[in-house]
Parts: structure tokens; C-alpha cells; sequence
């Protein structure tokens, strides 16, 4: 296995979870959440797609599929905000009709990050992609990182669906 196949097989996890998480879910059961200032299934899954967009977007230095996708969500957020350091009514703000809008977003995320890593050699994860940390964020760095956030936080909200369906 090479390591665009290792990334590929990764990041179609993440996308496998998230499709798992919605299934059948309810706009209000995606909204739903279990303390007050607890993140709904729609905010977990809408950050961890805005977090990859953004994220492998920069590192191969192509636009992001939000740019245009984002639209559809006429969400009262800052056009490139991906929901880091939201406070509890900036997470109560991310409302979806369905979870198609999610999963359509999370495939389009998915279609650009397999296309933009199935090319990749190993010696491409060497490369510095930030230099705003140190010591520099190389690319295999950056992706694992992605990877590690997206299935943390679709795992969240697979959590939370067990909990709404028990």
C-alpha cells in the first residue's frame, strides 16, 4: 500500500462516519444537543468538513469547495470560519434542513482530498505546508491531523446519535 492509498482509505473513513452518523436523522435530531453548551451532530460534521476543506485546500494550494458549496447552507458565519473556537451560540447557529446538505459537502470535501492526495509520494509528507508553528507543520503531519479531527468528531456525533435512537 502506498501512502496516497494509506490517505485515500483515511479520509474515506471519515467520510463512511459521517454518512453513518446522519442516517435517517431529523433536522431537529441533527440539531439536538445533550447539554447546553454541548455541539449537535450538524455542528460536529459541518466543522470537521469545513476543517479537511480548509485544511488540505491550503496545503495544496487550491480553492475550497465551501467557496461555492457553502452557499447552500446560508449559515450566519463568516464565509471561511470552520468553527474553531465557537462559542455555544455560534454552535447553535449551524442548522441544517437535512443531512443530505452534510453528506453532499462531505462528498464534494471527500472528491477534492482524494483527488489532491492520490498523487502524492512519500517524499511529498516532507513537505513544510506551515511554517506558523515549530517546528513547522510538514504535509503527512497536517494530514494525519485532519484525519485524527475528522474521526474524533464523527465519532461525537455517532455518539450522540445512539444516545437520540436509544
Amino acid at each position: 500500500m502506498t501512502s496516497a492509498e494509506l490517505l485515500t482509505d483515511a479520509f474515506g473513513r471519515v467520510q463512511e462516519t459521517v454518512h453513518e452518523a446522519v442516517q435517517g436523522l431529523t433536522s431537529s435530531q441533527l440539531a439536538e444537543r445533550l447539554g447546553p453548551d454541548a455541539n449537535s451532530i450538524a455542528w460536529l460534521l459541518w466543522h470537521l468538513t469545513r476543517v479537511q476543506d480548509d485544511h488540505v485546500a491550503d496545503a495544496f494550494g487550491v480553492p475550497q469547495v465551501w467557496t461555492e458549496y457553502g452557499k447552500r447552507f446560508e449559515l450566519p458565519l463568516d464565509p471561511y470560519d470552520t468553527g474553531y473556537g465557537h462559542s455555544s451560540r455560534q454552535v447553535a447557529q449551524v442548522i441544517v434542513a437535512s443531512g443530505d446538505l452534510l453528506t453532499g459537502y462531505q462528498d464534494a470535501v471527500h472528491e477534492q482530498t482524494v483527488r489532491l492526495v492520490s498523487g502524492i509520494t512519500d517524499a511529498d509528507l516532507d513537505r513544510v505546508v506551515d511554517e506558523a508553528w515549530d517546528p513547522p507543520v510538514t504535509l503527512g503531519v497536517r494530514l494525519v491531523s485532519v484525519i485524527s479531527d475528522g474521526l474524533q468528531h464523527a465519532g461525537q456525533a455517532a455518539f450522540i446519535r445512539g444516545i437520540l435512537l436509544r
